[in-house]
């Protein structure tokens, strides 16, 4: 599995596929394309050079093939290969040329292909990396589609639809969107007496109590590192708190809602539920092995629990702060600046798109959940196993979409709860020293991204 992002039913090795994505989180600047515009794409009535704008429809040009690029090398990966399919076998005039790239490669690869001209017409791309693409001019607004296809803000889950928006302008489609969630071990609850997942810090408290009782030592492991970031974030969001600016201008993470909660992940070491280090993806590789009971990850490890065998369910995580909150991120659409040049390319590759977007529900196929409300209404979500998270889903919170904070986490926030978790600082010492070190990247992102 490849950190949050599905092509992450694991994939073996996992540890190090999610290495490979912390490598690209904290150098995705080496490979920056000049220009820091908003970006012209077609159809934008400013665009002094390219094409003319979508009107909407099946596409009625000239036969090519579309260079598509996604990352969905995991468990997830058989589910768009089915329904590239599915989409070709629709459309006379448009084939796909389907390009899997491993996601650690992908956002190293992509800016300076697609100013080489090599890149993708077409692709997807998470919601956190859209701002930075689109100031790179690495990808073009996508209003006139969305336009097209009659798409806005109340149609999508909450708070997915304005991260995708850079400089005023929509450069991003939603897919889907995906979380983490609360793993359990069906077989180790039974046996301990418990007879609902938890849903506060009392009774998680209470649970990881009686697991222990029951003979499994440490019932439920925080790692420090990957995906313990996620969670700190997502209890962050739950005890009122938020880890930066909307605007990225400053870093709030250092709070007293920050405290509160990596103290809370620290408390969980201190009171024997986890061991003391807990490594990158040890906690997953244990839950599947039985040796823990209880695990947060994302929702795409679901096709690899799936495939394994364990006796398993799902369940939001616990509100352990005031309010219920989960970090989240989103598949977008994305269309190049390269494909922008030529009206047929950019129309077939908007064609492709716009269907792909319908087929939201059918999405559901790789344990993700559909963006679209409608989608989340048909029988291809309501009976997947991830609908058990349906009512988690009016509590998501993404990252603002600020160009270059993608940079920021890795070299400050993940620093901070590693050095907490393991009890090396304190978690006031650790955040406060991380917020100074992320006011300082995002005074100089405003500088590069010109903000």
């Amino acid at each position: 599995m490849k950190r949050y992002q599905p092509s992450v039913s694991p994939a073996l090795p996992p540890a190090l596929s999610r290495r490979n994505f912390l490598f690209i989180s904290a150098g995705s600047t080496v490979a920056f394309v000049t220009g820091c515009g908003g970006g012209k794409g077609v159809g934008d009535s400013t665009q002094e050079e390219g094409v003319g704008g979508f009107s909407g429809g099946d596409y009625g040009g000239e036969a090519l093939t579309l260079a598509y690029w996604n990352g969905f090398t995991g468990g997830d990966g058989p589910a768009m290969q089915a329904l590239v399919k599915e989409f070709q076998s629709a459309q006379k005039n448009i084939t796909i040329k389907n390009n899997t790239v491993e996601w650690a490669d992908f956002y190293q690869q992509l800016p300076a292909a697609v100013q080489a001209s090599k890149g993708p017409d077409v692709g997807v791309m998470h919601l956190d990396q859209i701002s930075t693409n689109a100031a790179r001019s690495v990808i073009v607004p996508l209003d006139d589609l969305a336009e097209s296809l009659g798409l806005e803000e109340g149609d999508f889950a909450p708070s997915v639809w304005e991260p995708g928006i850079y400089d005023g302008k929509r450069y991003g489609i939603p897919l889907d969107v995906h979380s983490l969630a609360m793993y359990f071990n069906q077989d180790h609850f039974e046996k301990a007496g418990i007879s609902a997942p938890p849903t506060d810090a009392v009774s998680l408290d209470e649970a990881c109590a009686k697991l222990k009782e029951s003979g499994i030592a440490t019932p439920f492991w925080m790692p420090n590192l990957w995906p313990a970031h996620l969670m700190f974030f997502s209890l962050l969001w739950q005890f009122g708190g938020g880890p930066y600016a909307e605007d990225g201008s400053e870093a709030t993470f250092g709070s007293e809602a920050g405290v509160q909660a990596l103290t809370w992940m620290r408390e969980q070491v201190e009171k024997g539920y986890s061991p003391d280090n807990v490594n990158i993806d040890s906690q997953y590789v244990a839950f599947k092995n039985g040796e823990n009971s209880i695990t947060w990850d994302g929702i795409w490890q679901i096709n690899d629990l799936e495939a394994s065998g364990l006796n398993y369910g799902v369940a939001p995580i616990p509100t352990v702060g005031d309010e219920p909150a989960v970090w989240a991120n989103s598949h977008n659409f994305f269309l190049t600046s390269q494909a922008s040049e030529e009206q047929d390319r950019a129309d077939a590759a908007k064609t492709f798109i716009g269907w792909m977007s319908e087929q939201s529900a059918a999405w559901s196929q790789a344990g993700m959940i559909p963006a679209r409300n409608s989608a989340r209404e048909e029988s291809a979500y309501t009976d997947s196993v991830q609908f058990a998270l349906k009512d988690q889903t009016e509590h998501l919170h993404f990252l603002p979409g600020v160009p270059g904070i993608g940079d920021v986490t890795p070299q400050t926030v993940e620093i901070a709860v590693n050095e907490a978790v393991l009890g090396r600082k304190s978690p006031q010492e650790a955040l406060s020293q991380a917020q100074d070190d992320a006011n300082q990247l995002l005074e100089e992102n405003s500088e590069k991204f010109g903000l």
